[in-house]
């Protein structure tokens, strides 16, 4: 564009899921950069909505009640679904945004950008404008080249608006209350994070658990560090967790309770190293500063990679089917990946004092 916008009142839209909606908060802090004195309000929905209220780069939180909807959809009862829009509409039309920022632009994202009646509406073009949401952004940002990083992607959108501002070098803030309880919790520890599970529908980006068992061992015997392993909420993850700290012999240990995001955050915070899939949670150490060893398999390398300016190492085998797009039963990719490598990778972030300073790397 040829010069930003005037906006007094701006609206972020990215709904999740959640490593995609942490993964925009570099470019929302340069958005606020760019925006000193305007009012910055993300439109998200309810699973990072705590996170993103507790950051600095933004003022308001408006929460997309899509699990509500979507619950009295299936009740068929569809006047509820209707009363429950309207009023969230309705809400959000009262904002009265001079800007509207889509970095979802996605169908969903875009009818809301729609509905929120602001006179400049940004999103991308095609390709990353999916569903037709091209066809209600106002102003529409085409990539070139068309392949990069989520990160990348979204510091181009600020860009477009003809901001020249960069993004906070701390673009995920962890409050000091959960940062001191987790460090109490540790009690004074800084150990090497194991994250084995992924959400409930890509399980095909789990590796195996005795893999992450071997990689518990082989550490804390070459290097003499402390092994947690971590589980969310579902059961299925805190299975795998159990599973992997009974195969490591002792190396490895349950991870402290984690009741929230904000936890988690602060556990990778107070952590020397993370290891596990391509899953918001590794993103989420990524943006704290926590060195992250990647684990990759069905997700494509480039679009997935960890916040550059956080040292990281991606472990991942090139098969003929990967990256691909929805992933398969057999997870062939995940199976490949020698726990050898894993150590190799994790032992380099550490041998480098935590990173600080390094280079991202990948060991593909």
């Amino acid at each position: 564009m040829p010069a930003p916008p005037t906006a007094g009142r701006i609206a972020v839209i990215r709904l999740g899921a959640v490593g995609d909606v942490v993964r925009t908060l570099p470019a929302v802090s340069a958005l606020r950069v760019g925006y000193a004195r305007a009012r910055i309000t993300w439109i998200v929905e309810p699973a990072a909505a705590p996170l993103l209220a507790s950051q600095p780069w933004i003022d308001d939180v408006l929460v997309f009640p899509r699990p509500d909807l979507v619950a009295l959809a299936r009740g068929r009862r569809p006047t509820e679904v209707l009363v429950a829009l309207r009023g969230f509409l309705r809400e959000l039309r009262a904002r009265r945004f001079d800007l509207v920022v889509d970095f979802h632009s996605i169908l969903k994202s875009g009818l809301l950008s729609l509905a929120s009646g602001a006179p400049v509406r940004v999103g991308y073009a095609r390709p990353y404008g999916r569903e037709g949401a091209w066809l209600l952004a106002g102003e529409r940002a085409r990539l070139v080249p068309g392949r990069c990083s989520r990160f990348v992607r979204n510091a181009a959108l600020v860009e477009f608006l003809g901001l020249v501002s960069a993004p906070d070098p701390e673009p995920l803030r962890v409050p000091s209350a959960h940062a001191e309880a987790m460090e109490g919790a540790l009690a004074g520890t800084r150990p090497v994070v194991l994250h084995p599970g992924t959400s409930d529908g890509t399980p095909y980006k789990r590796w195996l658990p005795e893999g992450y068992a071997r990689v518990a061992k082989d550490l804390a015997r070459e290097c003499g560090v402390d092994v947690i392993v971590t589980a969310g909420p579902a059961r299925d993850d805190r299975l795998l967790a159990a599973a992997i700290v009974s195969a490591s012999g002792g190396a490895a240990r349950a991870a402290p309770e984690t009741g929230s995001l904000l936890d988690l955050a602060a556990l990778f915070a107070a952590s020397r190293l993370y290891v596990g899939g391509d899953t918001g949670p590794m993103h989420v150490a990524s943006l704290v500063g926590t060195p992250v060893v990647q684990l990759l398999g069905p997700t494509d390398p480039v679009e997935n990679a960890p916040f550059d300016a956080t040292p990281s190492r991606t472990v991942r085998v090139p098969v003929a089917c990967a990256p691909c797009r929805r992933g398969c039963a057999a997870a062939t990719c995940m199976r490949l990946i020698p726990s050898g490598r894993v150590v190799a990778a994790a032992r380099e972030l550490l041998a480098a004092g935590e990173g600080a300073g390094a280079d991202r790397q990948a060991a593909s």
